[in-house]
């Protein structure tokens, strides 16, 4: 039996490059999946799902498991970049497929409601014309059988008397107009209608007509002109909380401005530390990330007259607060600093290369990017 299960078909090929080195990487150290969670620190059902291809994992984890396994971390760190935007991209276009059914879900629900009030409607008609008619047979029976009373009316189930209508009584009810009276009424009243809306028509026009010419427009200056209203706030992914200056001195992960949103501009390394600028496009904005690091070494970043600054713990992983980039992100300054006041500093990641091409190379430790106060 295959240790391994088959990677989903709908897999990025990217991505699926990456998960295949990183079972390359289990295989040759000997190591069960179980051994590999203990030594990393991530669970087995983790892992699992990070070597079957159902999850990215995060960046840490990678490294971690370069170092249980005697692997080159930074030549791992660039696959991890590349099968990183594949995934971000695979999601973006499965949020655009869900909003689309969603979409039409809506509108199927919509039209079926109109056909059911299209063909309520009618069924709603009938059954009044119906229920008038029965009543007005039932009053024409109420009539015949009382001869002395006035007709029957449409919607009483007998022949009116005073007791319906206390107005009748001490007077004689009225004899019902003719048929013909009351069309004649109608048609009157239509014309009289008709007749005063022409007639204030007629008026309003006059007004206009006769009204003078005000002259020509006066103009406005420019300190009396209404200030353009402010530009609407754009509309930012789901979970993402802030962008801009808004994100200043705020936690990347707790606005969402990190994982899936952020990718690695610049990056170096010192000894068995790594520092790295992680740049959020949705965010506009920027934090520096140390790994690997000895408790108390520090990571600074500044951009866009803003720096923000932070301090490794035992577990030697630290990230800054966010500061805001509106300009090219490799421009960013981000430097770690140890205990010792050994200080380096991070160069901007070089362009990715195309799928299957030579990946470039990573200064080694204590080279060019290393330099000591």
């Amino acid at each position: 039996m295959p240790r391994w299960k088959a990677l989903p078909e709908e897999l990025d090929p990217q991505v699926g490059e990456f998960t295949g080195q990183l079972r390359r990487l289990v295989d040759r150290s000997g190591l069960s999946v179980a051994t590999v969670a203990d030594r990393t620190g991530y669970s087995k059902t983790s892992w699992e799902r990070y070597l079957n291809g159902r999850l990215l994992p995060p960046l840490r984890a990678v490294v971690a498991l370069a170092e249980t396994t005697g692997a080159q971390p930074a030549h791992l760190t660039t696959l991890w970049e590349l099968a990183e935007r594949a995934w971000s991209r695979a999601e973006m276009r499965q949020d655009v497929t869900m909003e689309a059914i969603s979409v039409a879900q809506a509108r199927a629900a919509l039209g079926e409601l109109d056909a059911d009030t299209a063909q309520t409607g009618p069924e709603q008609k009938s059954a009044k014309t119906a229920a008038k008619a029965a009543k007005a047979g039932k009053g024409a029976k109420a009539g015949a059988a009382a001869p002395d009373g006035p007709p029957a009316q449409e919607g009483f189930p007998h022949a009116p008397s005073s007791a319906d209508f206390p107005e009748w009584q001490g007077a004689a009810a009225p004899a019902p107009a003719p048929p013909a009276a009351r069309r004649a009424r109608r048609g009157r009243t239509a014309v009289f209608a008709a007749g005063a809306v022409g007639a204030l028509l007629v008026a309003g026009g006059a007004v206009l007509l006769l009204k003078p010419s005000a002259g020509p427009p006066k103009k406005v200056s420019a300190a009396a002109a209404p200030a353009a209203a402010p530009s609407a706030q754009p509309t930012l992914p789901t979970g993402v909380r802030c962008t801009g200056d808004g994100c200043v001195g705020k936690d990347p992960e707790k606005m969402g401005c990190g994982g899936t949103h952020a990718t690695t501009s610049s990056r170096g390394v010192a000894g068995r530390s790594v520092i790295e600028v992680r740049y959020s496009a949705v965010c506009h904005t920027a934090w520096a990330r140390i790994s690997r690091a000895a408790r108390g070494d520090q990571a600074t970043i500044s951009a866009g007259g803003h720096s923000a600054t932070a301090q490794a713990e035992r577990a030697g992983d630290a990230y800054t607060p966010m500061v805001a980039v509106s300009g090219d992100p490799a421009k960013v300054a981000a430097c770690q600093t140890t205990m010792a006041g050994a200080k380096s500093c991070a160069r901007p990641v070089p362009a990715t290369p195309a799928a299957g091409g030579p990946v470039p190379a990573t200064p080694a430790a204590g080279q060019a990017t290393r330099t000591v106060r």
